[in-house]
């Protein structure tokens, strides 16, 4: 199964015909580590700038994994730690390797398992095929010294690409690195964040894993302090980034940043085809049947806008969340849907996502269609559709099937909405990209909002279109996430109660929302008040008098 056909978009509904990526080859890199004046310091060496990849760019050494680095007898020879298996010794045999051919310091260890010094190895060639000259003096690749601290990719946009393990080594003693003036020159070691403070100056060229293995490094201290890391972590997680325009330049995201499920969504064969600049004068096509269209209300609570999305083909159209009253952005959405608008969808009555409603049906006489809401919510929150949307209830338009979910805990009458036919989810504001939503009881509720995150787990979808943010995917792993991060929240706020013997609202969320931006806490309190009143529910903490404790 490609990345073209492992969700469940519609081939047909893709933007862009599918182009096979370049196949990556093994690879391994190894970070040679020592502690300096300043801290962990890392070896690395500025490649040839006729290099076939990443020519002129500082690099850390590595390279293919060859035949003999995996070979049976090579393993055989090595002393492999319980948790190397075979494929981590091969990789593991190439970083060693690579490491003596490009700077010449030899990973090894002697028949006593000692590391051979620079003295000893002064007597190798990197000229000669390394694997011969260990086996006639009885030393084999320290690999048991030589611990996997991340997986990358290539890039799917670039034509050369490699399966590359990156590996921790601590610098053996005796050895003054030298390049070999082939492929790789001026080996200089490295402070973290003197590397990434030259290259945001412009004076030290780094591709995309190599500037954010840096990033990663930066919160070790010590070369023992990163090997225990590398002990204790679970097995890497491979990254392969994605590539988008951002203002004109080409920008790389990996996994778990804002901006990849759009990517992947929009070109899944990775090629650099997507513009991620948000756009409030015309819509944003995300697939054949879907566009979006963000309106220019950015603030601290919306992000970049309200995003309403255009969900149908050229004879029909249902608009969802049209956003706030604004006369141009209500004109736009009119102008594009011109004789093809038939509905006219709200997920909730917040007024950045249903006041403009009226201003549309005015425009184009859809009919606005939603859950109606509470009678005693705030006057500005009110909201009384001309068609109810029920639970489960199934809208077909333009090839597409819409199935409204409702999801209170943000609002009572909050609806998300799934594509069916694509695996897509209209979130509104229950998922957010980039944030959390607010969860306020003036009309919110933090039980019902966890209980309606478990229920869109359940959904058979692949991504989220939020209505503030970039496209998110994986579906499932974003509301995993979202999930952890409340109950995450919660412990919080139920440690802060029991740690201060209880609080007030302002001065639990000093201690609860403590990595939150003062600015912030009069909203982040809404949320506090929400998680206060699911642990009184709970039976875990009771209120007087405006001031809350813990009961257990």
């Amino acid at each position: 199964m490609t990345a073209a056909t492992a969700t469940r978009v519609r081939p047909e509904q893709r933007l862009h015909d599918w182009h096979e990526p370049a196949r990556p080859r093994a690879a391994a890199t190894v970070l040679l580590a020592r502690d300096g004046a300043r801290g962990l310091e890392i070896l690395m060496t500025r490649r040839s700038p006729t290099a076939s990849f990443a020519p002129g760019a500082y690099v850390f050494p590595g390279g293919a994994v060859d035949a003999e680095d995996a070979s049976a007898g090579t393993r055989a020879a090595c002393r492999a730690r319980d948790d190397q298996d075979d494929e981590q010794v091969a990789y593991a045999v190439a970083a060693a390797r690579e490491s003596f051919e490009e700077v010449g310091v030899l990973l090894a260890s002697d028949a006593d398992g000692h590391p051979v010094d620079g003295a000893r190895a002064a007597a190798l060639s990197r000229h000669a095929p390394l694997d011969a000259q260990l086996a006639e003096r009885g030393w084999r690749p320290a690999v048991e010294r030589i611990w996997w601290f991340s997986h990358w990719i290539t890039d799917r946009d670039l034509p050369k690409r490699f399966d590359a393990r990156f590996f921790v080594a601590p610098m053996p003693p005796g050895f003054e690195p030298q390049a070999d003036d082939g492929e790789t020159f001026e080996p200089e070691w490295v402070h973290p964040a003197d590397g990434l403070e030259r290259f945001e100056a412009g004076s030290f060229h780094m591709i995309f894993p190599t500037i954010r293995t840096l990033r990663a490094l930066r919160r070790f201290a010590t070369v023992d302090a990163l090997i225990e890391h590398c002990a204790r972590q679970a097995r890497p997680v491979p990254s392969c980034p994605r590539a988008g325009m951002l203002a004109g330049e080409v920008e790389r995201y990996q996994e778990d940043e804002p901006p990849f499920g759009e990517l992947e969504l929009t070109v899944p064969d990775g090629r650099v085809l997507h513009a991620l600049d948000w756009q409030h004068e015309r819509p944003v096509a995300l697939t054949r049947s879907v566009s979006r269209l963000t309106a220019p209300n950015g603030s601290m609570m919306t992000g970049p806008g309200t995003n309403t999305y255009l969900v149908g083909d050229a004879r029909d159209m249902v608009v969802i969340d049209p956003g706030p009253d604004d006369a141009a952005h209500i004109e736009r959405i009119a102008q594009e849907g011109a004789g093809r608008i038939r509905l006219i969808l709200c997920t909730h009555s917040h007024p950045d996502h249903s006041p403009g409603a009226w201003r549309l049906q005015r425009l184009t006489g859809a009919p606005v269609a939603g859950m109606r809401s509470a009678p005693d919510v705030p006057a500005a929150w009110r909201f009384a559709p001309d068609r109810e949307v029920a639970d489960g209830e199934r809208i077909a338009v333009g090839g597409c099937t819409l199935r409204a979910v409702h999801t209170p805990g943000h609002m009572s009458n909050h609806l998300c909405f799934v594509l069916e036919e694509d695996g897509l989810l209209f979130s509104g504001d229950h998922v957010l990209n980039g944030s959390t939503t607010v969860v306020d009881p003036a009309d919110g509720d933090m039980g019902d909002y966890l209980a309606s995150l478990a229920r869109l787990r359940e959904q058979p979808v692949d991504y989220i279109l939020p209505a503030h943010g970039w496209v998110l995917g994986p579906a499932v792993a974003a509301i995993e996430r979202l999930i952890a991060h409340r109950m995450a929240r919660e412990a919080k706020v139920l440690g802060a109660l029991r740690a201060r013997d209880g609080g007030t609202l302002d001065e639990l969320v000093l201690h609860a929302y403590d990595e939150v931006p003062p600015r912030l806490h009069p909203v982040a309190k809404r949320s506090l008040l929400a998680h206060l009143l699911k642990l009184g529910r709970d039976g875990h903490a009771k209120e007087s008098a405006g001031r809350w404790r813990a009961t257990v």
